[in-house]
């Protein structure tokens, strides 16, 4: 590369660099300015106005991550349908076709996690 394209990145450089010390200055800045005082109350948790109880480590079901890593799963699977859907005409038949299988397949992921029983909240 030679100077006059290096030059062409000195102002992504510059905002980098006046960002990075943006943060730096307004953490430094808080740190050292803002109150002390520490007190019972103020250390205490506090989430959405409910006093805690009990220790917040407590196990519980594991359907709630099952449902959240499958509810990401599948909304992955769906970002990979818009790039298609937008490209539908130049596709022609062999991208609908593999569409098809795609979607195919998933429904067979999605029926074999009904018949695990992946979804019953039961017990």
């Amino acid at each position: 590369m030679d100077n006059s394209s290096l030059v062409q990145y000195l102002p992504i450089g510059l905002m980098f660099l006046v960002a990075l010390g943006f943060v730096g200055t307004t953490i430094l800045g808080t740190h050292l300015l803002g109150p002390m005082r520490k007190t019972k109350i103020k250390l205490d948790a506090f989430e959405c106005g409910i006093e805690s109880k009990g220790n917040a480590r407590l196990p519980f079901n594991i359907k709630y991550f099952l449902v959240a890593i499958l509810f990401v799963l599948f909304d992955v699977e769906v970002i990979f349908m818009y790039p298609w859907a937008v490209n539908f005409k130049s596709l022609g038949k062999v991208g609908f076709i593999e569409m098809i299988l795609f979607i195919g397949f998933l429904l067979i992921g999605f029926f074999y996690l009904l018949k695990k029983g992946a979804l019953k909240w039961e017990d």
